[in-house]
């Protein structure tokens, strides 16, 4: 496969982890399939350097040496191992711009248990007739007008200012820096008691926040709640539509996955990071990362919640 399909490994993507599936897993999974698409590929002919080597003169019986010309293979451009390589940095860049994610979560009334998850141990149970799905509505409601204002507090931003407006404006308001689970948006997308099922918006959450979540909008309604199903639908700039299901998770697949995204990538990057980075080391559709040549260790990294 050589360089030139080294070169289209430089950038991110999105696979799709089925449930139950441990993301490390899926990262080895989706490495090794990498090896062996670039590896069953046509391997390109060594390069050729001219050096000099030191050999007897030809007909002379004394041991006189001369320089001769020859070709010999160099080696630097035959990796062992070939990696995503720079699209790497892109993981941290992506990181720093503290983007939100969207979860479904899926909730079950009458019951709580020691983890906040339906398998758990049970702790108590409880009636939950009384609930409601206005009822439930409201205390969604009251939940994201807390965490807006706390979302304000985070970012360190004075709304009286032009660019506090601005950025309001373009929904660029957030923390840019760690802070607490913040959620933008929760809604209610399905009520069926003892079922519900929430959409949440939100960043710096933690898989058992989210599950936590759903204990204290129980304990709200005066009754209890846990968590069956938590369900990440988008993860800043890629969503469900842009993941790589298990049978695609081989190296063309992977290629045209990367270029795909990477105008959207560079783009969303430029406009939700600090006007200091430098735009200029972002990738674009028709500029993939130059490569100095291939890493010796692969460079496949993965982005997931805790």
């Amino acid at each position: 496969m050589g360089s030139a399909g080294l070169a289209r490994l430089h950038g991110l993507f999105a696979a799709y982890k089925p449930p139950g599936l441990k993301w490390m897993h899926l990262r080895d999974t989706v490495e090794l399939q990498l090896l062996k698409g670039l590896n069953a590929g046509r391997r390109p002919s060594p390069e050729q350097r001219v050096r000099f080597l030191l050999s007897p003169t030809e007909g002379s019986e004394e041991k006189a040496l001369t320089l001769v010309a020859t070709s010999v293979p160099t080696l630097t451009n035959h990796p062992l191992v070939l990696g995503v390589g720079h699209g790497r940095s892109l993981l941290t860049d992506m990181y720093d711009a503290h983007l939100t994610k969207d979860y479904t979560v899926r909730g079950l009334l009458g019951k709580a248990t020691d983890d906040f998850c339906e398998d758990g141990r049970l702790v108590e149970k409880t009636t939950y007739d009384h609930v409601t799905r206005e009822k439930l509505d409201r205390i969604l409601a009251v939940i994201q007008g807390s965490h807006q204002k706390a979302l304000v507090m985070y970012s360190n931003v004075d709304l009286k200012t032009q660019e506090a407006y601005e950025m309001a404006m373009r929904g660029l308001i957030r923390p840019m820096n760690k802070s607490p689970m913040l959620i933008t948006g929760i809604r209610c997308l399905h009520f069926a008691p003892p079922e519900f099922l929430l959409e949440v918006q939100c960043m710096h959450e933690t898989q058992k926040q989210l599950r936590k979540l759903v204990h204290e909008i129980g304990l709200e309604l005066k009754t209890t709640a846990v968590c069956s199903q938590v369900r990440r639908t988008r993860d800043g700039f890629f969503t469900l539509d842009d993941a790589l299901l298990r049978t695609q998770w081989d190296l063309h697949s992977i290629q045209d996955a990367i270029r795909a995204a990477a105008p959207r990538v560079a783009a969303e990057l430029e406009k939700n990071l600090s006007p200091g980075l430098d735009t200029q080391q972002l990738p674009s559709a028709g500029r993939p990362w130059d490569s100095q040549g291939p890493s010796s260790a692969l460079g496949l990294e993965g982005c997931t919640g805790h």
